[in-house]
């Protein structure tokens, strides 16, 4: 067991990295891009560079129409920040002293709701506005198998706290 708490306090730190990576890049692309702050349009206005802050350098290079800015870029920087965000609790369900607690539960419940329901649907929606790569197809069943398999990982947690429940109430 000090195995698996050792790699999921490693996957959590990384997980909360990741996630604090991918939602401060969309808050300064946000505030870049509402304030004209370190963006500089090329190619005749098609694209913009947003730069780093306080220098003429790229950091990101985006397409300047709405729907790309909003679909094809804000939308993925902030849902993969809310994933490793929930995926970061998910790994500290499993170094915590009681594994089979309501709150763990409840933190694999948000992980599987968030990924069953919210891909498809928001990959549905920007296919109206821009043009959706068929890789993004199989990121969305990736995410779908995943929400799956945290589904099957919350039920038996959920039956590990019922059965702990009982013992307690035994002894």
């Amino acid at each position: 067991m000090n195995q698996t708490k050792t790699i999921a306090k490693i996957l959590y730190y990384i997980c909360l990295v990741l996630s604090g990576g991918y939602l401060i890049t969309a808050l300064y692309s946000f505030f870049c891009m509402t304030t004209g702050f370190a963006v500089t349009p090329y190619k005749e206005d098609q694209y913009l560079h947003i730069n780093y802050p306080f220098t003429e350098q790229p950091f990101l290079n985006i397409e300047n129409n709405y729907p790309y800015i909003i679909f094809s870029f804000m939308a993925v920087l902030v849902t993969y920040g809310i994933f490793f965000w929930f995926s970061a609790k998910v790994f500290k369900v499993f170094f915590q002293p009681q594994l089979f607690t309501e709150v763990n539960i409840l933190q694999l419940k948000r992980f599987y709701l968030y990924n069953i329901f919210l891909p498809l649907p928001l990959v549905i929606i920007a296919s109206f506005f821009t043009e959706v790569e068929s890789i993004i197809w199989g990121l969305v069943f990736i995410h779908f198998m995943l929400g799956i398999f945290c589904l099957f990982l919350a039920n038996i947690f959920r039956q590990g706290l019922h059965l702990q429940n009982e013992q307690d109430l035994f002894i």
